[in-house]
């Protein structure tokens, strides 16, 4: 079970294979992983049982840090906490 204060961010580092880490905002690292998931032949088989592809992102978002996206290759998420101007 993932700690409850890491849904308490709202900010993301997303890494991809060759490509520059990246900072996206909640609701863009859930988009992300929803277009990784759709490029994908087959889901993971415990995301199987979500209802929809954007469902099965948000329990990737929600219980782990990386997806395998073709063997050997993966893509990792980290939950940050970016300091805000006041």
């Amino acid at each position: 079970m993932s700690d409850p204060l890491i849904r308490a961010c709202d900010d993301y580092v997303v890494l991809e294979p060759g490509k520059a880490e990246q900072l996206l905002s909640a609701d863009d690292t859930l988009t992300w992983l929803s277009e990784w998931l759709r490029r994908l032949d087959r889901l993971p088989e415990d995301l199987q049982e979500q209802a929809s592809v954007d469902q099965a992102a948000q329990r990737l978002l929600d219980t782990a840090c990386d997806l395998e996206i073709s063997p050997g290759i993966t893509i990792q998420w980290f939950a940050i906490r970016l300091d805000k101007p006041s």
